[in-house]
């Protein structure tokens, strides 16, 4: 059996896309594992379980996997899947072959300035191996992010466990052929899309900030400096401004892409 847990919070306009996706591309048995916090009880039609959740997406879904596991056997397997992600083809060749080689399959987002850890927008493992784990998704330890800065995401803890545990990982990278955003829009072994802040339109990651204008050079004349800070602020604002606009434009026009049917969106990316 496969279990799918995956989280939808406060907007219900990934489920339907989703249960079509999962339900067109998957042939094994499976049942899909939700909370929707904010969200009509109607979708949870949709599901075969629905909890009742409320803190981080990181702690939604580490509650999630130990409801699964606890009724779950040790060779099922268990997906993390974002709310805004779904399969575009058959994943069970990946996987298969993925676990063949190392107890867990995960998307590492390499693009968002070279994130090492697994993202929970994909990832496969036995229910077993989550037990022994034990699997956690929250944030904690560090690396080197944008513009040298250290910084931690969801999967950070996860990342240490397998490292601690000497568990290897097959990491599932970004397999786009045209980049519509250096983020956002992704495909990832070519079996699984990701739209990216689907419940967070606008929000810019570290693969955005990378590209932010550069500090203004500090003037020699101290009276100068104030001006300097002043204009550089006001240029890094309007840089961030415009950057978030043109990334919900392009969120927009690409869910009612995917919202109105067929596959023009997919070849686009791919």
């Amino acid at each position: 059996m496969l279990y799918i847990v995956t989280v939808h919070y406060r907007s219900p306009r990934w489920i339907e896309i989703q249960h079509q996706y999962l339900r067109r591309h998957i042939p094994v048995a499976f049942e899909v594992w939700s909370s929707l916090e904010g969200i009509d009880a109607s979708y949870g039609r949709y599901f075969d379980r629905v909890l009742e959740q409320q803190g981080t997406h990181a702690a939604k879904l580490n509650h999630l996997a130990m409801e699964v596991t606890h009724e779950a056997s040790p060779e099922d397997l268990l997906m993390f899947l974002d709310g805004d992600a779904f399969t575009v083809a058959d994943p069970m060749p990946l996987i298969e072959e993925s676990l063949s080689r190392a107890p867990l399959l995960a998307v590492r987002r390499a693009e968002n300035v070279q994130e090492p850890q697994p993202h929970p927008c994909f990832c496969v493992t036995t229910v077993g191996t989550w037990r022994s784990l034990p699997g956690d998704w929250t944030a904690g330890p560090t690396w080197i992010g944008a513009h040298g800065r250290p910084t931690s995401d969801v999967g950070g803890n996860l990342l240490r466990k397998l490292e601690l545990s000497h568990t290897p990982w097959v990491q599932v990278l970004r397999s786009n052929r045209h980049d519509l955003d250096p983020l956002h829009f992704a495909v990832y072994g070519g079996v699984v899309y990701h739209h990216g802040a689907g419940f967070r339109a606008g929000e810019l990651s570290p693969a955005h900030r990378e590209h932010a204008p550069a500090p203004v050079p500090t003037p020699r004349l101290a009276i100068a400096r104030p001006l300097a800070r002043l204009y550089g602020g006001l240029r890094w604002r309007r840089w961030e401004r415009r950057t978030s606009a043109r990334l919900v434009r392009e969120s927009e026009r690409v869910y009612g892409e995917i919202a109105a049917g067929g596959e023009d969106w997919l070849r686009e990316l791919m």
